[in-house]
């Protein structure tokens, strides 16, 4: 596994010797013209046919390694921002240099074929892509995307750091300049990330913390924490005076304090400043606090056109090693606020220091099409190693430490498990990988999506903690463990949920955990115990077995790697059982195989292969499937080996989804063995276990019974799961057999004294989870036992006949009503503002608007909004039950004391099964007792708890470098205010291609 870590980070470092070696040669030109091969543009033709300055023609094909994108393996090209002039001599010079990147690329990917995206972004804000591919532009014609702005770019070029951001919310700044005050601050959120910490203070005549509860502190910048101040910046206003000195006062005690409790960053500190005037520079403060180190750096955004305070916001950030910007639209914003991070990457380069970073794991949705192709295939978690590029050019002014971007290449987080032979981990075994930070980098129970009419992000997949999915371990014992990156072992009890969280199995698991060396993740395994400590060997033939293999319904799970298929694009289109086959044959000397892995696959396949022949008897001997009410046979082995026949034809099944690609919890995958087959290794050897699957849908409706059992090696020894074996068949044929099976009586005279036929009793089937599999009302199928007689349920637990187990789910949504607005509000993004605008632009008032600002027409002062409530779904923290039978219980009866009658009943258990029968007494209601429901109740936190909440800091591993100060820093230049003619350049140019692209 390391090795596979090992070679990414190679690979990264490479492209950051060439693209140094490239600068170094290269002599800026401004007058430079160069014809590169532009994203957007490439292919483009006008309405003569002739391909568009920038828009050459490039070839493109798709290719099954890149989701079967069309892709050109031979080139990368360049994607500019939206809001950015595609012909700027800093970006054509950047995109002339890094062009020599191409041969790297390639040569990377043929040094390992496993290798996706490589790419490198610049700090001038383009961004060149391998292989090459066209970007669509979003519904609004917009691409926003700005490379500076990504987690990884922003990771390897500055260390982490403690941030206190102070908002002048003053009577001068009503109207616009608080829309844009709050988008600046908003922008900043963007660039924090795990391994930084923040707080946000809007200051007047008094100070206001955005967030009360955390008064004189900091907290992790994580995607919930951010998303949470946020909601609170839209509650300021503005009114009274600004007192700057009271707040920069509060500012530098909080960042001295929390440093001194050994938590944060303990890195780079800085405060920024965002306001529309300082009326001093307020030097006896800075000399109390800051000088002569200077360590806490000072940003300050001027938000305005007027210029009168400039002078004292630029001379505190010069005296404090900072950063000056002017912000004088919406517009402006994102660029001005990138300029903080290309001064805090100044120590780095200076020391050259070229730290390799990783990424948490997150879903790729750089490209539109990308993302549509991932909604249809299923989105793929990601991990992205960077590393910053330096400018070596001119020694002598080193000290500017200028950075030249970032390179990187994207992991899917599917590779490490790759690693794991999922085989040797047993039946419920699993591998997980968590960050510095305690958050997940894979688990099984990790759920970055929700469906809501099309899968979907959650807002905090990226920042799920460890202790939120294996939440047994109350005290954070493993998390903790593995964050400081320990080898050891742990074991507690857990309770797993399956089957859509309906069922849960309680076992005991053992987990072995390690740190993954020049990473900063860590690596744990599961293992349940009874599964995994054994392992069972067999011997045959190779042409035994690969006799065996032949059969048409033999298949392997594809996403175990019993061969490595990645190495050489010629094995990329392989299965993995065609791979198998040619490797045994000696077809393919080239390709890498599992020895061991695929001994025990042919001993399977030998040893499994009489079931054939039984099942084809069964076919044909009629008699015995007459009606065709089972229609699959399955069998599952050890080694991801299955067997499935068809009893009825492929049309005619009633579960089309089941064993498909897509039916993941019924076949072998990456994470876990088949539900059918787990579920059945926790059975008793011998005995059936009976289930109708949960469909998505909300009804929970199905029309098929599945019944499937483990097979064990009956000898003295303690004696591993080789195998399961199940059917599924129609509900319909299945509730026949009991109807009938239930009518027999053991009498003399054959006679029941008392028959499910009577309209005294209710009868039921049902599993040890308590779900109905028959019921004489049929709509009650699939239905929870509880919700349908509440008073029976009830006293079932009371008995212990059945047990309720809690289960918690710390990554559910749950419905909210939120306030939305019919104004213009959206509008506020810069670059819908620019669309919606744009023709009016070009064909009205330019220099007028220049002057005034395009987004007084909908400022918030001046728009009447319809406000209405809006049902969203937001992440939230539920508890929900779930039940499980008493297995050494076979039969109970009970009676119920209603309020005017006596309900009785009986249950017992079906021998070699996990159903019960129950009998019900129907003539009495017993309407009194409420039903028991499954249905998950939200975890609401009181304000109280919720600050605790948020104040709580988990233990966390920092980053191992730090680079927050170099003593041969140029602090000289720190910004200046922006000429209007270069706002006009800015504004004009992409309204003029955006009108041209259309």
């Amino acid at each position: 596994m390391e090795e596979m870590f090992h070679k990414k980070a190679e690979a990264v470092r490479r492209l950051v010797e060439a693209a140094e070696e490239a600068h170094l040669k290269h002599e800026f030109d401004a007058d430079l013209q160069y014809e590169y091969f532009n994203a957007v543009l490439i292919n483009e033709r006008d309405k003569d046919g002739n391909f568009l300055e920038l828009g050459k023609e490039f070839i493109l094909a798709p290719n099954d390694h890149f989701n079967n994108l069309p892709v050109n393996i031979s080139l990368s090209d360049v994607q500019v921002p939206t809001n950015m002039y595609n012909k700027d001599p800093a970006i054509v010079n950047g995109v002339y240099w890094s062009e020599s990147l191409n041969k790297v690329f390639v040569d990377n990917f043929d040094r390992d074929p496993s290798l996706i995206w490589q790419y490198f972004g610049s700090a001038k804000g383009f961004f060149r892509q391998y292989p090459g591919i066209k970007w669509e532009p979003d519904e609004n014609g917009v691409i926003a995307f700005d490379c500076r702005n990504r987690k990884w770019y922003i990771q390897a070029a500055t260390s982490p750091k403690d941030v206190v951001i102070l908002v002048d919310v003053s009577g001068s700044m009503k109207g616009l300049r608080l829309t844009i005050a709050k988008q600046t601050v908003s922008s900043i959120l963007d660039t924090l990330g795990d391994d930084d910490f923040f707080n946000i203070i809007a200051y007047n005549k008094e100070l206001h913390y955005v967030e009360p509860c955390l008064n004189g502190t900091l907290v992790q910048a994580d995607r919930t924490n951010k998303e949470h101040f946020r909601q609170h910046l839209d509650k300021l206003f503005a009114k009274g005076i600004g007192m700057l000195d009271v707040a920069l006062n509060e500012a530098f005690n909080i960042l001295s304090d929390f440093n001194h409790t050994g938590q944060g960053s303990i890195c780079s500190q800085a405060i920024m400043l965002v306001t529309d005037g300082a009326v001093d520079t307020y030097d006896t403060i800075f000399a109390k606090y800051n000088w002569p180190e200077r360590k806490v750096r000072i940003f300050t955004y001027l938000i305005g056109r007027e210029a009168a305070f400039a002078d004292n916001l630029k001379w505190m950030a010069c005296a404090n090693k900072g950063f000056f910007t002017q912000i004088s639209t919406l517009a402006d914003v994102q660029e001005n606020v990138m300029e903080y991070l290309h001064v805090l990457s100044r120590p780095k380069v200076i020391d050259q220091e070229h730290d390799v970073v990783w990424t948490e794991a997150y879903i790729d949705s750089t490209l539109p099409q990308a993302q549509k192709l991932a909604d249809d295939q299923g989105r793929v978690l990601m991990t992205t190693v960077a590393m910053p590029v330096f400018s070596k050019q001119n020694e002598t002014q080193r000290s500017k430490g200028i950075l030249l971007g970032v390179v990187g290449t994207d992991v899917p987080v599917k590779e490490l498990l790759k690693t794991i032979p999922k085989y040797k981990l047993g039946i419920h075994g699993y591998a997980f990988a968590i960050t510095n930070n305690g958050y997940i980098l894979t688990h099984p129970e990790l759920r970055p999506l929700y469906e809501e009419g099309k899968k979907r992000r959650k807002p905090n997949y990226s920042s799920v903690d460890l202790s939120e999915v294996e939440w047994e371990d109350r005290d954070d014992v493993l998390r903790n463990a593995m964050v400081n990156r320990k080898t050891g072992k742990f074991s507690m009890e857990v309770k797993k949920t399956v089957d859509k969280g309906k069922r849960v199995l309680v076992m005991t698991n053992d987990y072995y955990y390690t740190d993954i060396k020049g990473t900063p993740f860590s690596l744990g395994v599961a293992l349940s115990r009874g599964h995994g400590k054994y392992f069972f060997r067999g011997n045959v033939t190779i042409e035994e077995g690969l006799h065996d293999l032949e059969h048409p319904d033999v298949s392997l799970a594809d996403e175990w790697s019993y061969c490595n298929t990645d190495l050489h694009p010629e094995h990329r289109h392989l299965s993995q059982l065609e791979a198998i086959k040619l490797y045994l044959k000696g077809k393919e000397p080239l390709l890498q195989c599992d020895k061991e892995l695929i001994q025990e696959v042919l001993f399977d396949a030998v040893v499994s292969a009489p079931i054939e022949a039984y099942w084809t008897s069964l076919a044909l001997n009629k008699s015995e499937n007459s009606d065709k009410g089972v229609e699959v046979a399955i069998l599952g082995t050890r080694t991801g080996l299955s067997r499935t026949s068809l009893f009825v034809g492929a049309e005619q099944l009633t579960n089309q989804d089941f064993l498909r690609a897509g039916d993941k919890e019924n076949i072998f995958n990456a994470d876990h063995f088949p539900l059918w087959y787990r579920r059945a290794a926790e059975q008793l050897p011998g005995s059936f276990v009976y289930s109708i699957p949960f469909s998505t849908g909300t009804a929970n409706k199905s029309n098929v019974v599945t019944a499937s059992t483990s097979i064990q090696l009956l000898d003295e020894r303690k004696s591993p799961v080789v195998a399961a074996v199940g059917i599924q068949m129609k509900l319909e044929f299945f509730q026949r057999k009991f109807w009938t099976a239930s009518r027999q009586c053991a009498a003399l005279d054959g006679k029941c004294s008392i028959s499910c036929d009577d309209e005294t009793v209710n009868c039921y089937l049902i599993d040890n989870n308590g779900f109905i599999l028959v019921s004489e009302d049929y709509t009650q199928t699939g239905d929870f036992f509880g919700e349908v007689e509440g008073a029976v349920m009830h006293k079932l637990l009371t008995m212990g006949s059945f047990k309720r187990i809690t289960l918690y789910d710390y990554q559910a949504m749950c419905r909210a009503n939120k306030e939305s607005s019919d104004s213009a509000h959206g509008l506020l993004d810069p670059y819908n503002a620019f669309l919606a605008a744009a023709k009016w632009i070009m064909t009205e008032l330019v220099l007028f608007l220049v002057e005034f600002n395009l987004c007084s027409w909908w400022h918030s002062d001046m728009t009447a909004k319809a406000q209405k409530l809006k049902q969203t779904l937001e992440p939230c923290d539920t508890e929900y039950p779930a039940f499980v039978s008493e297995r050494t219980i076979k039969e109970t009866s009970g009676n119920i004391a209603c309020e005017d009658c006596s309900k009785s009943f009986v249950i017992q258990q079906i021998p070699s099964s996990n159903l019960f029968m129950v009998v019900v007494d129907s003539s009495c209601l017993c309407e009194s007792v409420a039903p028991i429901t499954m249905a998950p109740i939200e975890i609401r936190y009181n304000e109280s708890l919720k600050c605790e909440r948020l104040k709580a800091q988990k233990i966390r591993r920092r980053p191992e470098s730090c680079h927050g100060f170099h003593p041969e820093e140029n602090a000289r230049e720190c910004g200046g205010a922006p000429s209007l003619q270069a706002k006009m350049v800015l504004i004009l140019f992409p309204l003029l291609l955006l009108l041209f692209l259309r």
